[in-house]
């Protein structure tokens, strides 16, 4: 079962990397009427989540950079920002070398127990690999905010 796990962190990923590859800047900081955040946050975020979900419920060390909590995390807004975010360039390859490290650190321990979580849908998380599974939930959830967000981005900025 870690092995599909592993499989599909890394297709969903591959699947995020290439939905913004080459966006210019003006698509990625582009906010949309009735959205309040843009392509680069949801990209922040998604690695936030996953790197808090994986290696702090485990109690291990986490690659953050002190910012992304500022800039990324839940509630927070790029209209409220006053630090420059990561480039789309810094951005893919965390994003890129995240499921690698989550394998190699977490390879047969997806069953061990952690401290419980329940998330705002309501669902209690109690192991390693409960944590990491939801995250591909919450990937695809922003994955397609990143879609909308291209669709309806100004591209003359």
């Amino acid at each position: 079962m870690d092995q599909i796990i592993f499989k599909q962190i890394k297709f969903v990923r591959s699947v995020t990397v290439r939905a913004v590859e080459g966006l210019s800047e003006g698509t990625l900081n582009s906010i949309p009427e009735g959205f309040n955040n843009n392509i680069r946050w949801n990209l922040g975020h998604i690695y936030l989540v996953q790197e808090k979900f994986a290696f702090h419920s485990a109690r291990e060390l986490m690659q953050l950079p002190a910012s992304f909590e500022r800039l990324f995390a839940k509630g927070t807004k790029p209209a409220e920002w006053n630090e420059e975010p990561p480039t789309l360039e810094v951005l893919l390859e965390m994003l890129t070398e995240q499921p690698k490290r989550i394998q190699e650190a977490f390879h047969n321990r997806l069953s061990e127990q952690v401290t419980p979580l329940t998330t705002g849908s309501g669902l209690t998380l109690n192991s390693i690999g409960e944590f990491i599974n939801f995250t591909l939930y919450h990937e695809g959830m922003h994955f397609n905010t990143i879609k909308l967000l291209n669709r309806f981005a100004d591209k003359s900025l």
